[in-house]
């Protein structure tokens, strides 16, 4: 009679011995044929935040490192959370010039927040916004606004990111560093990069109007035009009416000394910025 016990170990010592061989080889040909990392590398990688955010359009930090120190075409400005100071490190590491950027940072165009727009059913589903949005497109009337399951909040690497009470997503500007991780992940794409030299913002993304999206969320851009007609650069373009919504041209707008559109909107749907933040914290959610 066979021993079966005896058969199995024999496999398994079998088994054994050949992954110590193959392991042995592959180990031996890694070696031979291993190429040499360029040192300096090294050196840009470690000096680059390791937010693996992808902002700089490659995939993670290494990447960007390896391209920028091995393609001269590639610049060293292009890690957008590590801003002027790494651009400088890693020009002066590679040799090359980085041209001034602005610093932008993530604004969320929604102030339809708790007991501002109306829900249309209770969702019970998965926390997640993209999820919420394949029932009905979302629980809420309104079809443009934020979802509030914090999709953005889990996807920022600096922490910069966190869920207000009024069931918002609330940008830390501080830590925020513009590295659009959040905007990528928001389904209905309410997360807008701008420049720290902003003057106004739209805290609007419907493209309703009118009386009935006024009943559905009390806090959004009617498409009235009052902001644009009343633009001190009207001419120039500076805030257009796109789909029944308020659009600001930034180029232009930031060079306004007179922000006379902020008096004329009925709803409060666009804001006055200082460096980055809202003038008056005043919050409709």
């Amino acid at each position: 009679m066979y021993d079966y016990t005896t058969i199995a170990m024999y496999a398994v010592g079998v088994m054994v011995c050949i992954g110590i061989v193959f392991g042995f080889i592959l180990a031996s040909a890694d070696k031979k044929f291993a190429m040499e990392e360029n040192p300096l590398i090294g050196e840009v990688k470690e000096a680059l935040p390791q937010g693996q955010c992808g902002a700089c359009g490659f995939a993670g930090c290494a990447k960007y490192a390896e391209a920028v120190v091995l393609d001269p075409n590639v610049p060293p400005n292009l890690c957008v959370p590590g801003k002027a100071e790494v651009a400088a490190v890693v020009a002066k590491l590679t040799g090359k010039v980085a041209e001034a950027t602005e610093p932008k940072y993530a604004h969320i165009k929604c102030r339809g927040g708790n007991g501002i727009a109306k829900l249309a059913y209770e969702y019970k589903g998965v926390h997640d916004c993209a999820a919420a949005k394949i029932v009905q497109q979302g629980p809420k009337f309104c079809k443009f606004g934020c979802l509030g399951f914090g999709n953005c909040t889990r996807a920022c690497p600096f922490g910069a990111m966190s869920m207000g009470e009024n069931g918002l997503p609330v940008v830390n500007k501080t830590l925020c560093t513009g590295c659009g991780k959040c905007a990528s992940v928001c389904p209905n794409h309410v997360i807008e990069l701008l420049p720290i030299s902003a003057k106004v913002s739209i805290s609007c993304s419907s493209k309703d109007f009118g009386a009935p999206a006024m009943k559905n969320c009390k806090a959004l851009c009617l498409g009235c035009g009052s902001c644009m007609r009343n633009c001190s650069h009207q001419e120039e373009g500076a805030i257009k009416i796109i789909d029944h919504l308020a659009v600001v041209n930034q180029d232009i707008c930031h060079t306004c000394d007179n922000a006379t559109c902020l008096t004329k909107c009925p709803t409060g749907a666009i804001n006055e910025m200082i460096k980055g933040s809202f003038k008056k914290e005043e919050n409709v959610g």
